[in-house]
């Protein structure tokens, strides 16, 4: 684990320029660091850097950046090959001098070029120089695990881990991507492959980037959209089957995670997700896991206790620590710095927090992200089904609403708010991402000049009637990527934690969409099989609750201790002089939400995760403007 950084240009960057931008991310890899510059053919210089935390191979022959013995290959890599040992076993005509997986990444390149990609089972950012072909390749794991930037201008191309060492390079514009605002505040984060800026893009997840005399293609080695069909064509229809593969996959997945040279914990949250993985890994272990859970003084919030009945009858190592609202909100300030653009999901705090008590005993953990993506376990697809059940419904009410002499009377806007939204919902696009519309008008609203859609476009692409099925994918390319796996990377790399996803396992996302929906769903139980594999090491009634997740208390926030510094970040002038926003619309609503707060003047609407957005963006534009946004 680690942080990347790199370039290739015609323009002169220097080995001390390299080593500040590599600088900046100094807490993604504080063991040890790397930088070279090569010179290449038509004018150009590649520079390659790396921050290192040490996992695998903990001597300095696991240093970076690392060439092959003939020194054709360098590589810099931030992640982990989780099957290396397996594909080594393929490559022992290659003089192997270390024990880590960075140098398995070069002698498979040099038996089987890029493709080898495809060999890899792990979660990886990978840039890798051939100067025999003079070609530079960026590679992204398959789900979006590990973030990769780069920033593009005619003939040069500069990438990184995080945005940081982007903006420290010299020349870089730093022009903020206006556009993106609106879907950025109803989100709450920005999809691959957008950025805040112009010009500097996200690698998406699955992605190969390959920059040869001055020019880019790039193309998916794994899309969710094609892999999902491919895989439904080999469908397991027998459940007890299904549930017995799966439940090895995860322990296959479990154990190679847990090979580390450093000391190891899972996040432990005692829902049925974190409680499995711990459970898995318990029962691959000779003596007591080491698990971390975060607590909450509040009752309706706090997880901990369940948490901890888990821990016990499991046998782990356990150790909880409760919070308060000023420990979260001590935190507020760092967002800006280690979230390098603006997001919002405020469990980024307290998932911040956990990560720092982890980090006093162990340096890698295992997590349970990705089991409501790929197993149907988020409310929303229950809401999903209902919209679906109800379309036709809902398309008779939308026609006889639009009828010539009736669409003047507004009847749609005066008619319940469910009935509404079902019937409003009309683009085949956006068919499962229906939501409040005054959140999307709102959004919209908020910010000047043009935008592009809050929703995202996209649906018909997925070739898929279910429409939970349909959601979940969407999820699995935009949400999960977006801001999930980005709110844990950032959240433990603060700390130089290392956090690992055994349900993000190739094997296993793969195994899922053999799956028939009903093995995920079924009569109203979510995540059926997860559950059932969760029940075979612990007792159901340690896991049957309602699902909680981590909460700040954005309403009291924003209108107690945060009061007078979001109404300064909402003046009138304020806004005028920055040009983003429409400083009488956001007045005004926020005015509203100061009187009302969430229950709203009229309408009901929540507005705090709105105004939270608003918050963090200002937060984000006052780091960035004053220069605190680079370490």
């Amino acid at each position: 684990m680690c942080g990347i950084c790199g370039f290739i240009s015609k323009n002169t960057i220097t080995v001390d320029e390299l080593k500040q931008m590599n600088n900046t991310m100094y807490h993604r890899g504080p063991d040890d660091h790397g930088e070279e510059i090569y010179p290449a053919s038509d004018g150009y210089t590649v520079g390659l850097a790396q921050r290192r935390l040490s996992i695998l191979d903990l001597s300095e022959l696991g240093h970076q950046p690392m060439h092959s013995k003939d020194k054709r290959v360098s590589v810099v890599f931030n992640g982990e090959i989780y099957n290396f040992h397996e594909i080594k076993e393929e490559l022992k005509d290659y003089p192997f001098c270390s024990t880590c997986d960075t140098e398995v990444i070069i002698a498979a390149y040099l038996k089987w070029g890029i493709s080898c990609i495809d060999r890899f089972n792990g979660m990886f950012a990978i840039a890798l120089y051939d100067r025999e072909t003079q070609e530079l390749y960026l590679v992204r794991d398959r789900i979006g695990k590990k973030p990769l930037y780069y920033w593009l201008n005619e003939e040069n191309l500069i990438f990184a881990s995080e945005l940081k060492p982007i903006m420290a390079c010299p020349g870089v514009g730093k022009k903020i991507r206006t556009e993106i605002i609106s879907r950025y505040l109803y989100h709450q984060y920005i999809n691959a492959p957008d950025t805040i800026f112009e010009n500097i893009y996200k690698l998406e997840p699955g992605m190969i980037l390959r920059f040869h005399a001055g020019k880019i293609n790039t193309w998916k080695y794994w899309d969710v959209k094609k892999v999902y069909h491919e895989q439904k064509q080999a469908e397991i229809t027998d459940y007890a089957q299904a549930k017995e593969e799966l439940k090895n996959l995860l322990n296959r997945s479990v154990k190679m995670r847990m090979i580390a040279d450093v000391p190891l914990g899972t996040f432990l949250s005692g829902g049925y997700d974190s409680s499995m993985i711990t459970a898995i890994a318990q029962s691959q272990s000779g003596q007591p896991v080491k698990t971390y859970s975060i607590g909450f003084n509040e009752e309706k919030y706090n997880e901990a206790k369940y948490a901890k009945e888990v821990a016990r009858h499991l046998g782990t190592n356990h150790t909880e620590m409760y919070i308060d609202e000023n420990e979260m909100f001590d935190l507020v300030g760092s967002i800006p710095i280690y979230y390098d653009e603006p997001f919002a999901d405020s469990s980024q705090i307290p998932s911040m927090l956990v990560s720092a008590l982890a980090k006093k005993e162990v340096t890698v953990v295992l997590s349970g992200d990705g089991g409501d993506e790929f197993f149907c376990g988020y409310n929303v697809y229950e809401m999903v089904k209902k919209a679906q059940e109800l379309d036709a419904l809902g398309e008779i009410v939308y026609r006889m609403c639009n009828l010539p002499g009736v669409r003047k009377l507004n009847v749609l806007q005066k008619m319940p708010f469910k009935v509404r939204t079902i019937a409003s919902n009309r683009n085949k696009e956006t068919k499962t991402q229906f939501g409040v519309s005054s959140y999307m008008e709102i959004s919209c609203n908020m910010v000047k000049g043009n935008k592009l859609p809050v929703l995202y476009q996209v649906e018909s692409e997925y070739h898929e009637k279910n429409l939970q099925e349909r959601r979940m994918l969407l999820d699995m390319d935009t949400y999960l990527p977006g801001d999930i796996l980005c709110k844990v990377d950032r959240a433990s790399m603060k700390y130089s934690l290392e956090a690992r996803c055994p349900i993000l396992d190739k094997e296993v996302m793969e195994y899922s969409y053999r799956l028939p929906h009903s093995f995920k769903y079924d009569r109203g139980v979510k995540k059926r099989i997860l559950k059932d594999i969760a029940y075979d090491y612990i007792p159901r009634e340690l896991l049957d609750r309602p699902k909680v997740g981590f909460s700040v208390p954005l309403d009291k926030w924003l209108r107690g201790p945060l009061k007078e510094r979001i109404l300064d970040m909402a003046s009138h002038d304020f806004i005028v002089k920055q040009g983003i926003f429409d400083a009488d619309f956001v007045c005004k609503m926020l005015k509203t939400y100061m009187e009302h707060g969430d229950a709203g003047p009229a309408t009901g609407a929540n507005y705090s995760k709105l105004m939270w957005s608003y918050f963090v963006f200002q937060q984000w534009y006052n780091a960035y403007r004053s220069n605190k946004y680079v370490l």
